[in-house]
């Protein structure tokens, strides 16, 4: 894998010239012709997409509208009840709510089927299509059903990617979806467009997962692809099927790009055919001369099965590099675990038996791992053998019915039963710990998309500790034929069959609810008693007095740690309810903190004394009127911020941000922002993105910190903000920055969040 330090061009498809005083006239003798880089860069395939969706004129600040919205249960209840709020009469584009991540309807009571039965009503009521629970994961119905070539999908969930299929996809916060179902825009600047060239073909036994796996353990650490969007070009597509592609696809959000996209040709033509589709196909390839802001080259034949050891994606080896240096890699793993999990100890050495590693559970599930390919190839793996009595188990969940089908139909399911494998329904459950929790102290494989501290299921804060590392159906297949022991599938020999796919809709014409765009407004939306409205979120004040109520170091920290996944996701539909978790796994003392100082604000609000409820208020407040003589209650508002190196890696969910916001949280300050999305959350619940150099922290967890004029320097679009912390009976005065912000998020900042902003 090579990675270029600059800038490439691309001409005629196979030829890299990399960004030198010498490109111009090299591309000039390749083509005849000179381009400009202005002119290359626009022969992009990401470039043209986005050209079409952009409503804004300029394509520097890009205004999109996206042709369809996807949303699942754990997400859409907020994003139609934040619409409704704010005066939705009906879906103005197509949008699929589906249902696979609180599928497992007795996890606190009837409130995931009161989610699901709101979802059905809405979907009727405004005019979208409800896919039940079990039939597919949403990024499975979405391939087989919804993308389209040339077309742009925005989704409630990071793992949005579709771009194999010819389609750019993004995973964003609930609110953004809330401005599209308002018929607003997607505001972002045009991003950067990193090209991936694909040369050769991947080796027996080596998957879609482990070639992700090398390419998020070559750029993560880097940032070489973050908030940019991925182009997968040159002659090695040809050689990867469809399904392979989309395997590889879906795993491009473990880099934090902003988006994928793929050249597309005869074999995508035949995706959407088998579907029913084929109307839906765009030939789509980059120009005759194509300039990349980054250049990836990848010689498919040179990637070798990979494992993710925990707590990250990035934290890739090969399989062989494991079983070859086991003892280190284990010790390296276990230091490594050991900030991500507080201090508590990850005992991987444990599972050496006899100089192997053994591996107490394997999962294939969910959008990365239960798609056709990788299932048969993995019951031809397993076929006649048996994954043996002890420990070890597997599961595997494939990702719609119309998949599970044509196994049944084909054999796969029965080989894999036969080995004592178990095959369920289409669920996401695994992926985010919500099913297949494994046992104190297990370690499982999985070919999902995170192996975030957690995300298995277990929980630190009582005392259960368990670990995942990500792999490929195949090895996870090769581990199981070995009754645990971990292998690489490239160790086995098998006859791989490679069954035809066929696609029955029957199932979905049966079972799905699609209005086709017809809203019927005399349907009563079905409210469950967990459901319920956001509460009442201020305008931002004149100035603020910030308490910092939690302080994180760890180089990077995961929206799973800022709201938990699992069992807490029943809770999505309750706003306050669901708060009661935020940050429970990384900071306990968090929510006490928060509320302490929410208290204070609120008796502020309703013109009371807020130093009654808040004693230690007052010290701080004295200080400051030694300098600022005109603060008092009516202009100053009270409330709390965390400090975090690095948050909102990972997943979409926007409430990572609505929870601290729900608690009073008023901003976060970082030294920079994980994804783009996060910080697009923080924004949208009208909370301040505060950047603060790294190595610099003039505030410790428990400080208060005053930021004069700080409506006044939004309205004025500053981007250095004072502010001063107070110690003892002094103020540390220091500067941060807000980043660039758009005229339309400084308003929503302004009023407080985005329902303020909409409200009629």
């Amino acid at each position: 894998m090579k990675t270029y330090e600059g800038g490439a061009y691309l001409v005629n498809g196979e030829r890299i010239i990399a960004d030198s005083a010498e490109a111009k006239a090299a591309v000039r003798e390749a083509t005849g012709a000179d381009v400009s880089k202005a002119e290359a860069a626009k022969n992009t395939i990401a470039y043209n997409i986005l050209r079409e969706h952009n409503t804004s004129g300029n394509m520097e600040k890009l205004k999109i509208k996206f042709d369809k919205l996807t949303s699942h249960d754990i997400t859409y209840v907020g994003i139609i009840q934040t619409a409704r709020a704010s005066g939705m009469e009906k879906f103005p584009i197509p949008y699929v709510l589906t249902n696979c991540h609180n599928s497992l309807c007795a996890v606190g009571g009837t409130i995931n089927e009161d989610d699901h039965m709101y979802g059905l009503t809405c979907a009727k009521k405004y005019g979208g299509v409800y896919v039940p629970p079990h039939q597919a994961v949403i990024h499975q119905f979405a391939r087989e059903m919804l993308a389209g070539g040339g077309k742009m999908i925005l989704g409630s969930d990071s793992h949005t990617r579709y771009g194999a299929l010819g389609t750019m996809a993004m995973g964003e916060g609930g609110p953004e979806l809330v401005k599209q179902l308002l018929e607003q825009t997607y505001d972002i600047n045009m991003p950067e467009v990193v090209g991936i060239y694909l040369t050769g073909t991947p080796i027996k036994g080596v998957g879609p997962q482990d070639i992700a796996l090398a390419i998020i353990g070559e750029v993560f650490a880097s940032g070489y692809v973050k908030n940019k969007v991925m182009e997968f070009v040159g002659p090695g597509v040809a050689n990867l099927s469809v399904d392979y592609r989309i395997g590889v696809d879906v795993m491009t959000t473990e880099t934090t790009c902003l988006s994928s996209i793929w050249q597309t040709d005869e074999k995508v033509r035949e995706f959407y055919d088998i579907h029913g589709r084929v109307e839906e196909y765009k030939e789509l390839n980059p120009g005759k001369v194509t300039y990349y802001d980054g250049m990836i080259e990848i010689d498919l034949g040179t990637i070798r099965p990979m494992i993710a050891m925990p707590t990250h994606p990035s934290y890739t080896y090969t399989i062989d590099e494991v079983n070859a240096n086991l003892m280190d890699i284990l010790d390296e793993c276990e230091k490594r675990a050991k900030v991500s999990f507080n201090g508590a100890e990850l005992n991987l050495k444990k599972k050496v038996h006899n100089g192997r590693l053994y591996v107490d559970q394997g999962i294939i599930a969910g959008c990365a791992g239960g798609g056709f390919e990788n299932i048969c190839d993995a019951a031809d793996i397993l076929d006649g053998a048996s994954i043996g009595p002890d420990e070890f188990t597997l599961s595997v969940y494939p990702a719609s019915t119309p998949v599970y089908m044509e196994l049944v139909r084909n054999g796969a399911v029965a080989k894999l039963m036969e080995t004592g494998a178990i095959v369920k329904t289409a669920f996401c459950g695994p992926c985010f710990g919500a099913g297949d929790t494994p046992s104190n102290n297990a370690f499982s494989i999985r070919h999902s998309t995170r192996n975030f501290p957690n995300r298995e299921g277990s929980k630190i804060q009582n005392g259960q500790i368990a670990s995942v590392a990500l792999m490929d159906a195949r090895s996870i297949a090769a581990t199981a034929a070995n009754k645990g022991y971990l292998t690489a599938a490239t160790d086995m020999d098998v006859n791989y069959t490679k069954p035809k796919y066929f696609f029955d809709k029957t199932i979905y014409e049966n079972r799905i609810f699609d209005s086709h765009g017809v809203a019927d407004p005399s349907v009563e939306i079905q409210f469950g008693p967990n459901i319920k409205d956001w509460p009442k979120m201020v305008a931002l004040t004149d100035h603020l007095l910030l308490k910092v109520v939690s302080e994180i170091h760890d180089p990077v920290t995961t929206t799973d740690e800022l709201i938990p996944s699992g069992e807490t996701s029943s809770y999505r539909s309750n706003p306050l309810g669901l708060a009661e978790f935020t940050l429970s796994r990384k900071d306990p003392a968090y929510v006490g903190r928060a509320k302490e100082v929410q208290a204070a604000e609120k008796a502020r609000e309703a013109g009371e004394e807020p130093y009654a409820v808040l004693p230690e208020l007052k010290d701080a407040v004295d200080v400051l009127l030694t300098q600022f003589k005109g603060i008092n209650e009516e202009n100053t508002g009270i409330g709390s911020t965390i400090f975090a190196v690095k948050p909102g890696d990972g997943s979409a969910r926007e409430q990572a941000a609505s929870c601290q916001k729900v608690l009073g949280g008023w901003a976060n300050i970082a030294n920079e922002y994980a994804t783009k999305r996060y910080r697009s959350n923080l924004i949208n619940w009208g909370m301040l993105p505060f950047i603060i150099p790294a190595g610099e922290l003039p505030f410790a967890n428990g400080d208060y910190i005053f930021v004069p004029d700080i409506r006044r320097a939004v309205e004025a679009k500053e981007t250095e903000i004072k502010a001063y912390a107070v110690k003892g009976q002094a103020l540390t005065e220091f500067t941060m920055t807000l980043g660039e912000l758009t005229d339309e998020e400084r308003e929503i900042i302004l009023k407080g969040c985005l329902i303020n902003y909409n409200r009629k």
